[in-house]
């Protein structure tokens, strides 16, 4: 059965990035046969420029109607100065909540390639290989009551609200847990139980959903400890699971471990096991345009799009394997060059990821 795919490059570098991804499914579609229909839509600023709204109807629909989503990255200093509401970033908010996308993995693995251009000597990094599990549709970007109000005195006060309810906790908990299955077993919750009421009950829920997963080793963790931990020694590690906030600050966190925030793909994921795909960077408006930007983490993610939505695996591997191929080639994009590599453009890396690919039986 045709499945459909929605494509939404967004922002800045995104449709330079996306475009490469666009290759590499032209080339599946061709060659090996993968059985889809693609679409495209806007989302982020270029939404705005063209409806006046970061999500418009129109996108809405066909993400609703699509297996995954394939996204690029929205956003960029051009759109700061707009109302809060019709900001890029509010769309993507809008559309991980309507689609239900309450489940992001956010993989943190070092390609071998790459151990010198972490930040951490490779002693550090080596087979690191590290799954961040963030909840993406509850905690204090969508929290209620939120906003900026002007106090009695004269002074402005912003305020935002952190809640979590029991269901929302348990059902991102057993995603960590179920994928830790299927790893080494071994799950670090992190929050901050000693000071947050909802990370208290975070704490309290996971404690007690752990024990359908008898197998699985809980760890509990405190967010400043584990950001310190994760510079430390970071392969002691297998998945982490933790709230909207402290997901994404840990997420970036850990992309420099991996030599570059270019490397690393991200699934968002609905229960009916539709998803949205995208890199974990931004849209870097300041290098769009010029033919530098890293594609390999959005090609990645297209690999994440094949594995967890369309279940098709063996594709999947082969894109990685396409990957982990023009490393060792020495092909490198600005954001990973050294002097004993061969720096590429993000057309050229796109070109070279098919040509490995097709190289593959």
């Amino acid at each position: 059965m045709t499945k459909k795919i929605l494509i939404l490059p967004g922002d800045g570098i995104g449709p330079e990035i996306v475009a490469q991804a666009e290759k590499v499914l032209a080339y599946l579609i061709a060659e090996r046969g993968l059985k889809v229909e693609l679409d495209h839509g806007l989302l982020g600023g270029c939404a705005v420029d063209a409806t006046g709204v970061p999500l418009p109807d129109e996108t809405l629909v066909k993400a609703k109607e699509s297996a995954a989503v394939l996204l690029g990255a929205v956003g960029g200093p051009k759109w700061e100065a707009i109302d809060r509401p019709l900001r890029p970033e509010r769309g993507l908010l809008a559309i991980r909540s309507a689609l239900g996308l309450f489940g992001n993995l956010r993989p943190a693995v070092l390609f071998p390639q790459l151990a010198a251009a972490s930040s951490l000597k490779e002693e550090y990094v080596s087979n690191l290989d590290i799954m961040i599990v963030r909840e993406l549709t509850g905690g204090i970007y969508f929290g209620e009551p939120r906003g900026i109000r002007t106090l009695d005195d004269g002074q402005r006060e912003g305020f935002n609200t952190l809640v979590y309810s029991e269901n929302e906790i348990e059902r991102i908990a057993r995603v960590a847990f179920d994928v830790a299955g299927k790893r080494q077993g071994r799950v670090c919750s992190v929050d901050k139980a000693n000071v947050l009421e909802a990370t208290e009950l975070w704490r309290e829920v996971v404690t007690e959903i752990a024990k359908d997963y008898p197998d699985i080793e809980l760890e509990h963790m405190y967010v400043d400890n584990a950001a310190m931990q994760l510079v430390r020694t970071p392969k002691q590690f297998d998945v982490i699971l933790t709230t909207n906030l402290f997901g994404d600050v840990l997420s970036d966190l850990a992309s420099m471990l991996t030599g570059s925030i270019g490397m690393l793909p991200s699934a968002s994921l609905a229960s009916d096991g539709s998803g949205m795909y995208e890199p974990i960077h931004g849209s870097a408006p300041d290098i769009a345009g010029q033919d530098v930007a890293n594609p390999l983490a959005t090609i990645l993610s297209l690999s994440m799009l094949l594995r967890y939505s369309l279940v098709e695996v063996q594709l999947a591997d082969h894109i990685e394997q396409a990957v982990s191929q023009v490393l060792t080639d020495g092909l490198r994009t600005k954001d990973i060059h050294s002097v004993d590599t061969q720096c590429v453009g993000t057309d050229a890396m796109g070109d070279a990821v098919v040509k490995a690919l097709s190289s593959l039986s």
